[in-house]
């Protein structure tokens, strides 16, 4: 089993902003989406669309529905990564876990869902 995709949904503007925050910070890149009655984004990786970003005006900003803390994502590149969050003024906490050979970086996109991008044997 493997995560097919990860589901944003928030205001158009602000899916627009989060939008290009995940391919300005990940790298990822606008591809085809299917015509939902529903506007939105699809976010590739390679061939697969990762992250999805819909159109939704119901919650309102600030509200935490439900109890998912974050997504985790496993890059490489951890000093390029780290510069580039400085780079966009995204505060971040780190955290190292050396019995597993792991640095974590942990911040929030600009919906306010919690990130995690753990490297495995990159450390500062």
């Amino acid at each position: 089993m493997h995560i097919e995709h990860i589901n944003i949904s928030a205001p158009f503007e602000l899916i627009k902003v989060v939008k290009v925050f995940y391919c300005e910070l990940f790298g990822l890149h606008e591809g085809f989406r299917p015509s939902f009655t529903s506007r939105g984004f699809w976010l590739y990786e390679g061939g697969n669309a990762l992250v999805h970003l819909t159109e939704c005006n119901k919650k309102p900003l600030g509200e935490k529905p439900g109890y998912l803390d974050h997504i985790a994502f496993q890059l490489t590149g951890l000093c390029r990564f780290k510069d580039n969050l400085e780079k966009l003024n995204i505060k971040y906490t780190v955290d190292s876990l050396p019995e597993i050979g792991m640095t974590q970086l942990f911040f929030k996109d600009p919906a306010g869902t919690g990130l995690e991008v753990n490297f495995k044997n990159e450390a500062f």
